[in-house]
């Protein structure tokens, strides 16, 4: 058991908002040590999971790729879009993401979607600006609760979708942690229809949750324009 001390400092270390790479890096230290492996063996591990991964190096194309076409005006090209959508609203867009986000993962296609190459770029400025052409000016804590509620949305729609395609790394770890650990054969494609329902009920929650968001966006807006008013007066 006291190699998941390597999860305590996972948390402990993201509590703390230390770099990230260090926190999982010592983490990764800690358990190695303390499950018996000497420091050549946990260097192999840490070598053998970087050159395994074959996406870790995507991010050094993927970055100037968005930075790029942001400069070239794609978040203001889809605030435009949006404002001329008069029946499109925020929890609309978001709801819609989260749909569009879940089905994609479930057939493999993980890579569409993300912070980096969908959320910041189209969906949060999408979000904030239907919410902007409802209430105008937005305050920076509704701003920021868009674009968290953004990330989440992507978030909880990737984790919950890609464990339905059989080939994802989750799945075949799962298969594979079953196999070592218990001694069960786990068929990926048994993961993956058992991962459906749990996909139809996040999808059920979250896009409820994403429609409720226009009715919390306006009381939440009542409540900025209520105490604006009163600082007037």
């Amino acid at each position: 058991m006291l190699v998941l001390l390597g999860i305590l400092v996972v948390v402990v270390g993201f509590a703390l908002r230390l770099n990230p790479m260090l926190v999982v890096t010592v983490a990764g230290l800690v358990t190695g040590f303390l499950g018996g492996m000497t420091p050549l063996a946990i260097l192999n591990a840490f070598g053998t999971g970087f050159a395994g991964s074959r996406s870790v190096s995507i991010f050094l194309l993927v970055l100037p790729v968005i930075g790029m076409v942001e400069y070239f005006g794609l978040q203001e090209q889809a605030r435009r879009l949006v404002s001329r959508l008069s029946t499109l609203t925020t929890g609309k867009i978001l709801a819609g993401y989260f749909l569009v986000r879940q089905a994609t993962a479930a057939i493999g296609l993980l890579s569409i979607g993300g912070h980096a190459q969908t959320v910041r770029p189209l969906v949060a400025p999408m979000a904030e600006a239907a919410a902007v052409r409802k209430y105008g000016t937005l305050p920076e804590p509704v701003s920021q609760r868009i674009r968290a509620f953004s990330a989440s949305t992507d978030n909880v729609g990737a984790f919950f979708g890609e464990d339905i395609f059989v080939a994802v790394g989750a799945v075949l770890l799962i298969t594979s942690f079953v196999d070592t650990t218990y001694g069960y054969t786990l068929q990926p494609l048994q993961v993956a229809l058992w991962a459906i329902p749990t996909a139809i009920v996040a999808l059920l929650i979250h896009g409820t949750r994403s429609l409720l968001m226009d009715r919390s966006l306006r009381r939440q807006m009542a409540g900025f324009q209520n105490v604006t008013g009163e600082v007037a007066r």
